[in-house]
């Protein structure tokens, strides 16, 4: 992975890294079939705008929309909803742990999946490390206690396995597409899957108006953490693998304790530099920037 695709995998995680607080705030107010309807709608109809003062149109009706729909399901109204859901039950730090098992999903699904991504020690090495690293990270949520049940554990492990398929999916048959066209497409599906739901479900126009955190929180998840991160993901999906890709889970929690160094003027502690360390370590390993995944580890993992 060039250095330029790696400045783009950080800028992903940057776009990313709010999410799970801003789907905390929101959805204390917002039902979280709501929230996701609002997130994908408001988020598809950017992209369409942008997309049609470019020049561009999404294509005509046929085989391709079959993958928009299943990429609808898979990258944004399942794991949305799911993560959504499941955060009402455990905290964020949590459900950041458990969205950094994405990449170990994404490299089995691609090693059977896709030819030139077959599963390596070296992508395997990279993984654990970087997972280790983000244990690390949030080691200090784990010691003093935290949040958690069990259904919100399998809805937020359920999401990262969701993802895990879109990326191979997306990989495989979407990457040669004209920029904004893929993101566009599954997000307005995602919303055209989303919006009877939570009419049926949740009848948001009888709820009371959320505050302005909460809406707040809401628009920023829409236009920051996915309008705009999913430009880049196409981006990085082009040039780069699934598997690649995937990494950016481990980096997510990285600009969490940047900006809370930034912003809160919080101190970082020993386990911090340690869990950073590692993160960058097994991206580093995973992109083939390390002599360790080019000298060591260069045979292939047994089928």
């Amino acid at each position: 992975m060039s250095s330029a695709n790696l400045f783009l995998l950080f800028l992903l995680a940057t776009l990313w890294g709010p999410s799970f607080l801003f789907i905390k705030v929101a959805v204390a107010e917002i039902p979280p079939l709501t929230m996701v309807t609002v997130r994908v709608g408001l988020a598809a109809l950017l992209l369409y705008l942008f997309l049609r003062l470019r020049g561009g149109r999404l294509p005509h009706l046929g085989r391709l929309w079959l993958h928009f729909a299943a990429l609808g399901l898979l990258a944004h109204a399942i794991p949305f909803t799911l993560i959504s859901w499941g955060e009402i039950y455990v905290d964020s730090a949590v459900a950041a742990i458990l969205n950094g098992t994405t990449p170990l999903f994404t490299m089995l699904i691609a090693h059977y999946a896709i030819a030139d991504e077959r599963m390596s020690w070296s992508k395997l090495a990279g993984m654990l490390l970087g997972f280790q690293g983000l244990l690390f990270l949030v080691w200090p949520a784990i010691a003093s206690g935290f949040q958690a049940s069990t259904g919100g554990i399998v809805a937020v492990t359920l999401a990262s396995c969701s993802y895990g398929f879109a990326m191979v999916y997306a990989r495989k048959y979407l990457r040669t597409l004209p920029s904004l066209v893929a993101p566009t497409a599954q997000l307005l599906v995602a919303t055209i899957y989303m919006v009877p739901l939570a009419l049926y479900f949740e009848r948001p126009f009888s709820l009371s108006w959320p505050s302005l955190p909460a809406v707040g929180s809401l628009v920023a998840l829409a236009v920051i953490g996915t309008a705009l991160a999913f430009v880049v993901y196409y981006k990085i999906l082009e040039v780069a693998g699934a598997t690649h890709l995937s990494m950016v889970t481990y980096i997510l929690p990285v600009f969490g304790v940047i900006l809370g160094v930034l912003i809160l003027n919080e101190q970082l502690t020993w386990n911090a530099y340690a869990g950073c360390g590692l993160i960058l370590s097994g991206v580093m390993v995973v992109s083939g920037r390390l002599p360790l995944s080019r000298r060591i580890l260069k045979f292939e993992a047994p089928s």
